[in-house]
């Protein structure tokens, strides 16, 4: 069992590697300009938000520079058209953002290397998370393929999910990430990880950063290398943080 300042502990964790998220079809200016609030709570700042691209420069304008901004490319569906996933890269790096969260194909991945490819080149000098969808890619294997692709492509970081299929993020999934990450020597000291969808309690939270300490090293458990992308998880990263509910499990690492 945690103790009070375990679950402090991990709800700080939480808030600092969270990119505090909203890619709902109807999202209005107004609901961007109320993440950004939400982002800069009195518990300290997350470290990103994340939002489709047309909102990307309306919410660099709304953030102080130490909260990064990233938009999705080739979302959510993940297709095989490179020629839109570089529009939309192209439209993010133009906003100003500094994060590209891409959708790698996922149901076509011989298009896989050239789209990713196209989409590094036309971002340089922003992180790139690569999203893997891994609950439709099914098998350890094809995972496990995915992963190798898109550190090959030159991710910065390795992403489970859009939190927009049935399956999101596990932690079957996650080890099949990391243990990649792990295994690449030109990957293993920089390329970063972030579960999403379905992360809604600083324990979620907790399981996967204990993860990452166990392949990557407690020292990856840093905005720089994990990141966690949810919607919904502040509300209990708050709620922990003013005594007000308390996460279950052990510490976060």
């Amino acid at each position: 069992m945690t103790t009070p300042d375990d679950s402090q502990a991990a709800a700080r964790m939480a808030l600092a590697c969270l990119d505090l998220t909203s890619l709902n079809d109807a999202d209005k200016p107004a609901d961007i300009e109320r993440l950004c609030r939400r982002a800069q709570g009195p518990w300290g700042p997350t470290a990103a938000v994340c939002v489709w691209p047309r909102f990307a420069g309306l919410a660099r304008s709304l953030l102080p520079p130490q909260i990064a901004v990233a938009a999705v490319a080739n979302f959510p569906h993940g297709s095989s058209d490179v020629e839109r996933a570089v529009r939309d890269a192209g439209e993010i790096v133009a906003a100003g953002a500094q994060e590209v969260d891409v959708v790698l194909p996922y149901r076509d991945l011989a298009a896989a290397p050239g789209l990713l490819a196209a989409v590094r080149r036309a971002c340089v000098g922003l992180k790139l998370k690569v999203i893997l969808e891994t609950g439709e890619l099914k098998t350890a294997p094809v995972v496990t393929l995915a992963c190798r692709i898109a550190l090959d492509a030159g991710a910065d970081f390795l992403k489970t999910s859009t939190g927009k299929t049935p399956v999101s993020a596990t932690p079957e999934a996650a080890r099949l990430l990391l243990q990649a990450i792990a295994a690449d020597a030109a990957a293993r000291s920089h390329v970063g990880f972030k579960p999403a969808g379905g992360i809604r309690t600083v324990a979620d939270a907790s399981a996967y950063a204990r993860l990452v300490a166990e392949y990557l090293g407690a020292a990856a458990v840093h905005p720089t290398r994990f990141r966690i992308g949810a919607s919904g998880l502040l509300d209990d990263i708050e709620a922990v943080l003013a005594g007000r509910s308390r996460p279950a499990g052990p510490a976060p690492y």
